[in-house]
């Protein structure tokens, strides 16, 4: 189902499904008294990412394993897809559930081609199956099979590893995909590159996920719920991001949140047109003394130029270029011959993060922002302000954010 933004129904629209995966009271105590999870109770709704986060040693990647039974809990229960997973054979639990960890840990004597079909093969599918499925999610994945198909795991990157990992765990068609920290062994930019990949893959394929990360900024950018822990592993808060950043629920998510969390609102504050400033609209083939009176009238140093009514941007033009025009008698000149472009725009679907921090980078006072080609308003640094100060909204099923 699509809504009239053009965006993918979300998890939040299926809220009264049964979850795909339910934790009901669940603790796991060690036998040395250690207390690794404690009565955890939290819903992961069908086909949304869960993020746990929280300090080293609350327990997310505990949490983690107990859905899967490498870890089996001392008390409570876990539910996949409505059946308790302590009365499912361990076996064949596992390999109905895709399991990515850091580093992909792929089988180093396997090629790629056999690491991804590893799990068909458990479930005894023959080998043209197996090949025709192992190619199919490298390419998905953005590997091309006839190239990386017959090489092993050391002769891969580490970027391209974590996408064999990632293929792997997708092999069966699991429902439910677990993931420990599986972009953290690779370097910033490709792992910026990864969870746009990996968001995009689990939205379009409607995969249910848990994902532990110790990295914050990532769980904002990527989750649709986070679950915040604290020591112990006791859950402190389970909210989208933006309800996380702007109304954390204790003292402890406050904390750990950092006092920059208005900072990391930002990637999960959307542009919206009424936010944005309207500067006066000027078209190429107007007159010099018509823009700059239109200008002059408006209080505005600069206009935009639009041209057609499909309100393409041109770029702008300073009312003191038009003003020298006029004193040196060029009343016959029209805005085109003064208008300077713009050095870069940024588009609607973009998060207020990323076009902050292009305004920074370019170091401008102003930067349009489009929908396709058509202009709609210019982004400032007093339009982040009042959008920071706005009501936050959910975030949309592919990592960004909309209003539902």
């Amino acid at each position: 189902m699509v809504d009239e933004g053009g965006y993918a129904a979300g998890p939040a629209d299926r809220a009264d499904e049964e979850p795909a995966i339910r934790f009901e009271g669940v603790g796991k105590r060690y036998r040395d008294g250690t207390e690794a999870v404690r009565e955890l109770t939290m819903d992961v709704r069908r086909g949304e990412l869960v993020a746990l986060v929280g300090p080293s040693g609350c327990g997310k990647s505990t949490i983690l394993r107990m859905v899967n039974r490498l870890v089996e809990p001392t008390s409570g229960r876990v539910l996949v897809d409505g059946r308790d997973t302590a009365h499912v054979d361990a076996v064949e639990l596992r390999r109905g559930i895709g399991y990515v960890i850091q580093a992909g840990g792929l089988l180093p004597h396997r090629s790629v081609r056999d690491n991804v079909a590893t799990v068909p093969k458990l479930l005894g599918w023959d080998a043209p199956a197996r090949r025709r499925r192992a190619d199919e999610l490298l390419e998905l994945v953005g590997l091309d099979p006839a190239v990386h198909g017959r090489r092993y795991p050391a002769e891969l990157s580490g970027g391209q590893q974590q996408r064999v990992g990632v293929a792997r765990a997708l092999a069966a068609d699991p429902p439910v995909l677990l993931l420990d920290e599986p972009f953290g062994a690779v370097d910033p930019v490709v792992r910026d590159r990864l969870q746009a990949e990996f968001r995009r893959l689990q939205t379009e394929l409607g995969k249910t996920a848990l994902f532990v990360t110790h990295d914050l900024d990532e769980a904002v950018r990527m989750a649709d719920r986070i679950a915040v822990l604290s020591t112990g592993g006791h859950l402190e808060q389970h909210a989208s991001p933006a309800e996380l950043l702007s109304e954390p629920a204790t003292d402890f998510v406050v904390e750990f949140v950092g006092s920059d969390r208005g900072l990391r609102r930002l990637a999960v504050t959307p542009i919206r047109p009424e936010d944005l400033e309207a500067p006066p609209v000027l078209a190429p083939g107007d007159g010099v003394a018509y823009a700059s009176t239109a200008l002059e009238v408006d209080g505005r140093s600069w206009g935009v130029v639009l041209e057609g009514e499909e309100r393409r941007l041109v770029g702008w033009v300073p009312r003191g270029a038009l003003t020298e025009a006029m004193r040196r008698g060029d009343r016959a000149g029209r805005v085109r011959d003064w208008t300077q472009p713009f050095p870069v725009a940024v588009q609607r679907a973009e998060t207020m993060r990323t076009a902050f921090s292009t305004l920074l980078a370019q170091d401008l006072r102003f930067l349009p922002v489009l929908e396709g080609e058509e202009y709609l308003g210019v982004l400032t640094a007093e339009v982040v302000h009042t959008a920071l100060r706005g009501v936050p909204v959910a975030q949309g099923a592919d990592g960004g954010v909309a209003a539902r």
